[in-house]
């Protein structure tokens, strides 16, 4: 077996669910695939000695992991105040409405068609129910309304699918972009230097104890990428799917689909960019 301290990002090994700092607990959704990995973090947030907790992404519509959600923070001494969305991919947000009716609580996002409530999110605001101090990150890319929360308190920033936990992200063409998508990964790149963070809390996947270590790696195995479809153009495949063929051709053929929306966006990153 590989060692965990040796992967990109560090990844903890065990059962995901559970404790992960001092203010954040994670329930796992039932909802694992090969794009979900084991499936969606719902990430419960909170400051030790507060009653007031914060959910971020209660994830798919499944009433049994709604309530187990709710019945976590309950056995935590914790009453859900408010629900914060990083995205509004259903796996991660499908399951909002039905939440914010089981706990009457708003639901804030950067889209405002899925918000329940009169505040969205914006880059600066700043969350602080219950005394717990959440800052907003704006991280476009894998969507354009991708948002990530850095948890100062605890050194962390929770992700969404920005990063994962294990393996690398999609850029959801033609919602997502890639420069969008590189930028972002630059930005958290400088809360790990400038901020102090060191834990990253992904929508899916492990918890990753080297966050600086993460957002490299994800910046080199972009530009790895890059430089493969840019050679695939020059070696004339053209459209979309012959460049899929021939740069993902040992990645499992389930997942071309997903493949060739990245490669979408590569290919209009290397046009706008004079690359091609």
């Amino acid at each position: 077996m590989t060692d965990a301290a040796a992967l990109p990002g560090q990844p903890r090994g065990g059962v995901l669910s559970g404790p992960a700092t001092a203010r954040a607990i994670n329930v796992l959704a039932p909802n694992a695939s090969a794009m979900t990995l084991d499936g969606t973090n719902t990430w419960i947030v909170s400051e030790p000695d507060s009653e007031a907790a914060v959910v971020i992404d209660p994830g798919p519509l499944d009433e049994l992991h709604l309530k187990a959600v709710i019945d976590v923070a309950e056995r935590a001494g914790k009453r859900i105040a408010l629900t914060l969305l990083t995205h509004g991919h259903p796996d991660h947000a499908a399951g909002a409405a039905r939440f914010a009716a089981l706990t009457r609580t708003p639901v804030r996002a950067l889209d405002p068609a899925l918000r329940l409530g009169d505040e969205g999110l914006a880059a600066g605001n700043v969350i602080t129910t219950g005394g717990l101090e959440l800052r907003v990150v704006p991280t476009p890319g894998h969507t354009a309304d991708s948002l990530s929360f850095h948890l100062p308190a605890d050194r962390a920033v929770l992700t969404g699918d920005t990063i994962l936990g294990r393996g690398t992200t999609l850029v959801a063409h033609p919602d997502g972009r890639l420069g969008d998508y590189l930028d972002s990964l630059r930005r958290l790149r400088s809360l790990t230097v400038d901020d102090g963070v060191h834990t990253v809390l992904p929508g899916h996947g492990p918890v990753l104890d080297d966050a600086q270590g993460a957002v490299e790696f994800y910046l080199a195995h972009r530009a790895n990428r890059l430089a493969q479809v840019e050679t695939a153009v020059e070696n004339g495949h053209r459209t979309p799917a012959e460049v899929v063929a021939h740069v993902y051709a040992g990645v499992d053929r389930s997942l071309w689909p997903a493949a060739e929306l990245s490669v979408r966006a590569q290919l209009e990153y290397l046009r706008d960019h004079g690359l091609i």
